[in-house]
Order: structure tokens, then C-alpha cells, then sequence
């Protein structure tokens, strides 16, 4: 795996915990938490790759429809 894609994870890592604190959700376990973070940042580059779009840009949208799926799955 190579640097910026790491950067990438670990950023997700930190943007899915600051949305989990912001809702007063339970944040996972960081193994949870970087498997959550691989598949977006997975989804944001297969994205990227089909649109020529920005992955962080991505990114940051698959972490809010992450946590829209997730706030109506506590409900």
C-alpha cells in the first residue's frame, strides 16, 4: 500500500470517528474503524477512476451516506 493511500485511510479513519463523536454514537473499535475507512476510501477511488472526480471529495460523500445508513439502523 502505498503513502497516499494511507494518508487517505487514515484520514477517513479520523473524519468516520469525528462523525461517530458527532452523533453520539459509539466509535468502533479502530480495527472496525479501518475496515470501515478501507471500503470507503475503495469505493471513492473506483468512483473516481469512473468520473475523474476529486477522492477526498468523495470520500467525505461515502462517509455521509455511511452515517445516514447508520442512523437508520439505530432507529
Amino acid at each position: 500500500m502505498g503513502f497516499f493511500r494511507r494518508q487517505e485511510e487514515r484520514m477517513a479513519v479520523h473524519y468516520l470517528t469525528w462523525q461517530y463523536q458527532k452523533m453520539n454514537i459509539p466509535v468502533p473499535m479502530l480495527a472496525e474503524l479501518e475496515l470501515q475507512a478501507k471500503k470507503i476510501v475503495d469505493e471513492a477511488h473506483r468512483i473516481g477512476a469512473e468520473r475523474g472526480r476529486n477522492v477526498m471529495g468523495i470520500i467525505k460523500e461515502l462517509v455521509e451516506d455511511f452515517k445516514k445508513s447508520r442512523t437508520y439502523e439505530k432507529k
